[in-house]
């Protein structure tokens, strides 16, 4: 009955490396959740905060996979990675959108304002209707003195540090 027991029982490094998973993918969704609210409250994201959710649920998918497939240990370690790379890119798009916010460098021309002058009034009309309703270098709502991208930024930056503990734990 013990050697039963004991092949039944998943063990103690695989049981961290879930909890660590679980911890990583659902630091992804709740920043993901926080995300929509803000949306339904009125803040319509800028295409770049578009950009800032998408390895948000990567690392939740990722994260799904990691807790569901009983998988060799050198899998479950890629996975963690992968999840740490998807925190890691969504980290530094945070952190290069606070860059724009806080005009430390130029954006993408599709969500940022720039100089009129020597644009002619037919150009100007153009860009101003064909530009987003949101633009990427104002800050719609900050915390602290950190915008909701440099808050993106810090926690995803913590979210790569679980995925790395997890991948440290693949049985």
């Amino acid at each position: 009955m013990a050697a039963f027991w004991n092949i039944a029982r998943p063990s103690e490094g695989l049981d961290r490396f879930r909890i660590l998973c679980l911890i990583a993918a659902g630091g992804s969704a709740a920043l993901l959740a926080g995300a929509l609210i803000f949306q339904a409250l009125g803040f319509a994201p800028c295409p770049m905060c578009l950009w800032q959710r998408w390895p948000h649920v990567a690392a939740v998918g990722i994260g799904a996979v990691a807790l569901l497939l009983p998988a060799p240990a050198p899998v479950l370690r890629g996975l963690a990675l992968a999840g740490a790379a998807a925190a890691a890119c969504t980290s530094a798009l945070g952190l290069y959108h606070t860059g724009v916010e806080r005009d430390w460098w130029q954006g993408p021309t599709s969500c940022t304002s720039s100089s009129v002058q020597g644009v002619s009034a037919s150009d100007l009309l153009n860009q101003i209707m064909a530009a987003p309703l949101v633009r990427c270098d104002e800050v719609a709502w900050q915390f602290l003195g950190l915008s909701m991208a440099s808050w993106n930024a810090v926690f995803s930056l913590g979210l790569v540090l679980v995925w790395l503990a997890a991948a440290r734990r693949a049985a």
